[in-house]
C-alpha cells in the first residue's frame, strides 16, 4: 500500500507538471493536439474536443504535444500553431510545467505547516539519520539515532551551523583522527572517526541533520507562516540545485547519491508510513526535483526547448532542425542510459537489503 501510494504521488506530481503547459498553451488560444501522462503504448485513451488525453504504459513522465501542421491540415501560417507565436508566449508554455511544481511544492508545505505546525528550536548537537557500511561512520561504532555533541572536546552548537562546521571538518581530515563525543540514548560515549578519502575530500558515510526535536508548536499568525514556509521552501529548492550542480562539478561523488525510480519510490514508501505528514514531504521533495530537473537545458526536457527558443530569438530564426536532431538523440540516450542504470542499481541494492532482511 505504502508502494502505491508513493507511485499515485508521482503520477499526480506529473499530472500537475503537464497540466502547468497544457492551461499554458490552451488559456493564451495556442492548439493543444495532445495530454499524457507516461510513456509508450496508451493503457487509456480518450479523445474530446480534438485533444486525445491518454494514461501511458511507463508512468516516467508525460507530454503535451501540439498538432504538427501537415498531418493535421493546418494552414502553417495559422497563428495559433505553437511555433507561429510570439518568444515571450512560447517561453510561457514551456516554463509552465517548472512553475507549476515549484508553487504546487510551496502550497504543500503551507498545508504541512498548517496542520503541523512549526518545529521547536533544535538542541545541541547533530543527529544521525542513517550510516553505510564498511565506511567511517559504521567502522566507528556510529549508530542511527547517535546525537554527536562534541568534536576535539569542542561543542558543536546547534542548527545547520553545527552540520556545516562538523562537515567542513570531516571534508577536510581524511586519512585523520577526529575524536567526537555522542550521546546514545542516556549514555555518553567516545569514539574516534577516520575519514575516508574520495575524489580529495575526507567521507564518513552519514546522513547527518540538525538535532531536531519531534515537537512542534502552533502557527501564531500569517507572517510566521509564510517566513516559515519561505525559509523550507529556499532551503529545498537550494540543496536540489546544488545536488544537480553536483553532478556536473563532481559527478563520480555526487552519483553514489544520486536516485532513480526504484529508489525514490522506496523513499516514498518510507516516508508514508509516517502518516499525511511524510506523504506530503515526500510530495513537496519531489516535486520541487521535478521542477529543478526540468529545468536543465537538456532537449528533452524543459530547460532544453527554452534554450532552442531563446537562440531562435536572438538569431531570429529556428536552430537547424538537423543540429537539434543530433542534439535531442544524444540527451535521449544519456537520461535513458542514466534511467537503465539507476534503476538496475537501486533494484539490486533493494534485493539485497530484503535477502540480509529475510535470508
Amino acid at each position: 500500500m505504502n508502494v502505491l501510494t508513493s507511485i499515485t504521488v508521482l503520477g499526480f506530481l506529473i499530472f500537475f507538471h503537464e497540466m502547468g503547459h497544457f492551461l499554458a498553451a490552451i488559456l493564451q488560444g495556442i492548439y493543444v493536439d495532445g495530454f499524457s501522462i507516461g510513456f509508450g503504448p496508451s493503457i487509456i485513451q480518450k479523445k474530446y474536443k480534438d485533444i486525445t488525453y491518454s494514461l501511458r504504459a511507463f508512468p516516467l513522465g508525460g507530454f503535451v504535444s501540439f498538432p504538427d501542421e501537415e498531418i493535421n491540415n493546418i494552414d502553417p501560417k495559422d497563428p495559433n500553431l505553437l511555433k507561429n507565436r510570439p518568444i515571450i508566449q512560447r517561453v510561457i508554455v514551456i516554463s509552465a510545467g517548472v512553475f507549476a511544481n515549484l508553487i504546487l511544492a510551496y502550497t504543500i508545505l503551507i498545508i504541512n505547516v498548517t496542520n503541523v505546525g512549526i518545529p521547536l528550536d533544535p538542541e545541541p548537537g547533530i543527529l544521525v539519520l542513517a550510516t553505510q557500511p564498511e565506511k567511517a561512520a559504521s567502522l566507528a561504532g556510529l549508530e542511527t539515532g547517535d546525537k554527536i555533541l562534541k568534536i576535539d572536546g569542542t561543542s558543536l552548537g546547534i542548527g545547520d551551523q553545527a552540520v556545516s562546521s562538523l562537515v567542513k571538518r570531516i571534508q577536510t581530515s581524511s586519512g585523520e583522527s577526529i575524536l567526537i563525543q555522542i550521546q546514545r540514548k542516556n549514555s555518553l560515549k567516545d569514539l574516534t572517526l577516520v575519514p575516508q578519502n574520495i575524489n580529495g575530500k575526507g567521507t564518513i558515510g552519514a546522513q547527518l541533520q540538525p538535532n531536531i526535536k519531534k515537537e512542534t508548536k502552533k502557527i501564531k499568525n500569517i507572517n510566521e507562516l509564510f517566513n516559515y514556509t519561505n525559509k523550507e521552501f529556499s532551503s529545498l529548492l537550494i540543496k536540489t540545485i546544488q545536488g544537480y550542480k553536483g553532478l556536473i562539478t563532481n559527478f563520480s561523488s555526487t552519483a553514489q547519491q544520486l536516485s532513480g525510480p526504484v529508489k525514490i519510490v522506496e523513499i516514498g514508501a518510507q516516508l508514508s508510513e509516517q502518516g499525511g505528514t511524510g506523504i506530503l514531504l515526500f510530495a513537496a521533495l519531489i516535486s520541487i526535483n521535478l521542477a529543478v530537473l526540468n529545468s536543465l537545458p537538456l532537449p528533452l526536457l524543459d530547460g532544453g526547448q527554452l534554450v532552442f527558443t531563446l537562440i531562435e530569438g536572438l538569431r531570429g530564426k529556428p536552430v537547424p532542425i538537423n543540429i537539434q536532431t543530433a542534439v535531442t538523440q544524444s540527451s535521449f540516450f544519456l537520461l535513458v542510459g542514466l534511467s537503465v542504470l539507476l534503476i538496475i542499481r537501486d533494484t539490486s541494492q533493494l534485493l539485497i537489503v530484503q535477502k540480509l532482511i529475510n535470508p
